[in-house]
């Protein structure tokens, strides 16, 4: 190890799992679903009714005063942050604010409140629209707030990847900690759009699953029967630091950023390139910037949204750019798709692989696709010793994100 090198020494999230780290990886673990029934009666009119709804709503949380000032996707965000900071020991540290960074993103942002707004706006008119909507609209506020309660000040960044959003918002922080620019940085990202807007929209697309009557069956990567992902909603967040920094303070360390690798498509707005070749790119970057080959690489955590074109086509990439060797899985099967904070989780979801030995199951392959070369974790949590692993994250507009994550 170098003392340049960074790595993550805090995690934190809420998810349709759990409302933790610790109750969403044993949830993961155990091959639970978190998709279940739109009950809201908004749902009854649409053809997708299922979602991967919060396990503990973030008003259990925040107080009420509170919460009337933050859009939902920035209350879930800082309640993932200040679980992360807390899991560092960095709190009470002495750190210095201006060697703490933020990088945290979403892929579609206040999306709810500017809807709800202009709800309020067309039914009883501009004196009744709330003060803070522009702050929970927009689509830095997550960052801002984290930055805010943590007092960071060397800089609070926030991205808009569609789908990669969380893995680029880890990317930046790998960046700015070996550029020099600060010591630590808190980084992932937060989604929370299941509103009938999103959902239409979507759906129209024809890019969501309608097993609306098997919520739990309905995210299926790499199945035949796969018609589309489910939405989910959750905050993922990493609090990554300078190697040197974190052992001389006797920090618990997870495992080591080691790699990045950030490529476009310029293909489509949504197909993603059928033969990933942007993706290739990726992981192939991302896996030459951690000083390794692709025989390094034990696990990868794939995108693998449950889509008909989108699951082989990386199947094909992971070939190409790891090879035929690792243990894949994709943990979207259970927790459904979190948009822009999938990266975050899923890359939670890798380190913790490598902490425990463990790759978590892909749930719902039942009948896998005829094109499935490569060996999936499928149904149950396989034991594996693994001293580097990759995440995999793709999203629309050709935004591709792989990160490599080692052992320390």
């Amino acid at each position: 190890m170098s003392v340049t090198d960074v790595v993550v020494t805090g995690l934190g999230a809420t998810t349709p799992l759990g409302g933790d780290v610790a109750s969403t990886w044993d949830a993961m673990l155990a091959g639970r679903s978190g998709v279940t029934p739109l009950t809201a009666e908004w749902a009854e009119q649409l053809t997708v009714r299922i979602a991967g709804q919060l396990a503990v709503d973030p008003s259990e949380v925040i107080d009420r005063v509170r919460m009337r000032k933050l859009d939902r996707s920035e209350a879930i965000a800082l309640i993932a942050a200040k679980q992360a900071w807390a899991d560092s020991g960095l709190e009470g540290s002495g750190l210095d604010p201006e060697r703490l960074a933020v990088s945290f993103g979403s892929g579609i942002g206040g999306a709810v409140t500017l809807l709800n707004q202009d709800d309020i706006l067309e039914a009883s008119g501009p004196r009744r629209v709330s003060p803070h909507t522009v702050p929970m609209l927009m689509p830095n506020g997550p960052a801002a707030w984290i930055g805010i309660d943590l007092q960071a000040r060397a800089g609070v960044h926030s991205m808009a990847s569609a789908c990669a959003t969380g893995s680029e918002a880890l990317s930046l922080a790998l960046d700015i900690i070996r550029s020099g620019r600060a010591d630590v940085v808190v980084a992932g990202g937060t989604e929370a759009v299941i509103h009938p807007l999103p959902l239409a929209g979507f759906a129209s697309m024809r890019a969501m699953s309608t097993r609306n009557d098997e919520p739990e069956k309905a995210s299926r990567p790499w199945d035949k029967g796969r018609d589309g992902f489910v939405m989910g909603e959750g905050s993922g967040a990493l609090v990554l630091e300078r190697y040197d920094h974190a052992v001389a303070r006797g920090a618990r360390i997870y495992a080591r950023l080691a790699g990045a690798g950030i490529t476009s498509d310029g293909f489509d707005i949504v197909q993603p390139d059928p033969d990933c070749k942007g993706g290739i790119r990726a992981m192939t970057k991302a896996i030459q910037d951690a000083g390794l080959t692709g025989a390094d690489i034990a696990h990868v955590n794939a995108h693998a949204t449950s889509t008909p074109a989108g699951d082989m086509g990386e199947i094909k990439g992971i070939r190409a750019a790891v090879g035929d060797h690792p243990v894949i899985t994709s943990t979207k099967s259970m927790s459904g798709h979190l948009l822009g904070a999938a990266g975050a989780l899923e890359s939670i979801a890798t380190i913790l692989a490598i902490r425990d030995s463990v790759v978590p199951p892909t749930i719902n392959l039942d009948d896998p696709d005829d094109r499935l070369d490569l060996d999936v974790a499928a149904h149950k949590a396989r034991p594996l010793e693994i001293a580097a692993a990759m995440n995999n994250s793709f999203g629309f507009g050709g935004h591709n994100v792989a990160l490599v994550f080692t052992r320390v």
